[in-house]
C-alpha cells in the first residue's frame, strides 16, 4: 500500500512568510509547479484521492485534473491567533504566547488553534484508518501534514523538525505487511 502525498504549489502565504491561512491562493510560480507535478504523477497509481479543504490545496487539485474527497484531518496545522502573521509579528503582538510556543513547539496549544501533538494525532488517525482499507491513496495537502505523516513512520512527533517538504513535491510512505517506510521524499524531476 502506498500513501502518495503532494504538497500544494507555492502560495502567497509562502512568499510573504506568514503562517498559513485557509484562503492563501497559489502564486503564478505555484501554478507552474503543479503543472509540472501533474506530468510527474502520470507514473503513479492510486485508488482514491483526498485533499485538504484549503484554497491552495483545492486549486492544486484542480490543476492536477483530479477529483477527490475533502478531509479536515489532512488540513494544515491550525495556527489559531498566529495565522496570517510572521515570526516578527508574533514577537510584537503575542510575545508571551510566541515564547511559550518556541519553548515547547510540540506541546504548546496556540490559542484558537492546536498543538503540534494534537495535529499529529489528527493526521495519525487519518493514516491509521487508511491502513484498514489497504488502498493506494493520493493526498493533496500541506508541508506540515506531510511532515507529520513522515513522523508517523517513526511513531514519534519529535521527528517533525527533521523534514523539509518542497512545494509541488511528491512524497510516498509505503506499508508492506504492516511495515511502514518512506519510499520517496521531495520528488521533483529536473530540479
Amino acid at each position: 500500500m502506498d500513501i502518495i502525498m503532494v504538497r500544494h504549489g507555492e502560495s502567497e502565504a509562502n512568499v510573504s512568510g506568514v503562517f498559513g491561512t485557509e484562503e492563501a491562493p497559489l502564486t503564478k510560480q505555484g501554478r507552474k509547479q503543479i503543472e509540472d507535478t501533474r506530468e510527474n504523477l502520470k507514473g503513479f497509481s492510486f485508488d482514491k484521492v483526498y485533499y485538504s479543504p484549503f484554497t491552495r490545496t483545492v486549486e492544486t487539485l484542480k490543476i492536477l485534473g483530479l477529483d477527490g474527497r475533502a478531509d479536515e484531518r489532512i488540513a494544515e496545522y491550525n495556527f489559531g491567533i498566529f495565522s496570517g502573521k510572521t515570526h516578527y509579528d508574533l514577537e510584537g503582538e503575542f510575545p508571551r504566547e510566541y515564547k511559550e510556543w518556541i519553548e515547547d513547539p510540540t506541546g504548546y496549544r496556540i490559542p484558537g488553534g492546536e498543538s503540534l501533538s494534537l495535529a499529529y494525532d489528527r493526521v495519525k488517525g487519518f493514516l491509521e484508518e487508511a491502513l484498514t482499507k489497504d488502498e493506494n491513496l493520493l493526498l493533496v495537502t500541506h508541508a506540515g501534514v506531510i511532515r507529520l505523516a513522515l513522523c508517523w513512520v517513526f511513531d514519534d512527533v519529535d521527528y517533525f523538525f527533521k523534514f523539509k517538504v518542497d512545494n509541488g513535491s511528491i512524497n510516498i510512505i509505503s506499508i508492506d505487511d504492516g511495515y511502514k517506510f518512506i519510499r520517496m521524499l521531495n520528488y521533483r524531476p529536473g530540479l
